[in-house]
């Protein structure tokens, strides 16, 4: 992650969204941008996202994955209680990618969204979204 750049994020285990829980994720506040630099080639990013069932049903807002400054997807808004909606793009040649959660008014901004099971696959295998390596299929902090 690009520091001073990227807003504050939390990495966790055991969140949930929607009342499913997941095994692992970031949080974020629900005006973030965490901008990512691409080590190495990667193929795609993938994720749940949602708003974090800590919230108790308030907050809202909508997702989008960027690479190299273009959107490649967005989120419907999504509101505290909805169920986690799935995200995977491909990056083939892409060098970052920002993870950007946008509020629907002022008082969302400190809803904590949540990017969960988030994976990047790139050469040597998958990754979590704090760069560390893993085995395909294998259990990690994201």
């Amino acid at each position: 992650m690009r520091p001073g750049e990227s807003s504050w994020v939390w990495q966790r285990q055991g969140l949930s969204i929607g009342g499913t829980p997941y095994a692992d994720g970031v949080t974020v506040h629900g005006a973030s941008s965490v901008t990512i630099d691409l080590n190495r080639p990667c193929s795609a990013y993938q994720a749940v996202v949602g708003i974090d069932d800590l919230t108790m049903g308030l907050g809202e807002a909508r997702f989008s994955v960027r690479a190299d400054g273009v959107t490649l997807w967005s989120s419907p808004w999504m509101a505290g209680g909805d169920a986690a909606v799935p995200v995977r793009v491909g990056l083939t040649g892409r060098k970052t990618v920002t993870l950007v959660a946008e509020p629907r008014s002022a008082g969302d901004n400190l809803a904590l969204a949540d990017w969960a099971e988030s994976r990047f696959t790139c050469d040597g295998g998958s990754s979590g979204t704090d760069g560390t390596d893993s085995e395909e299929g294998a259990e990690e902090s994201g």
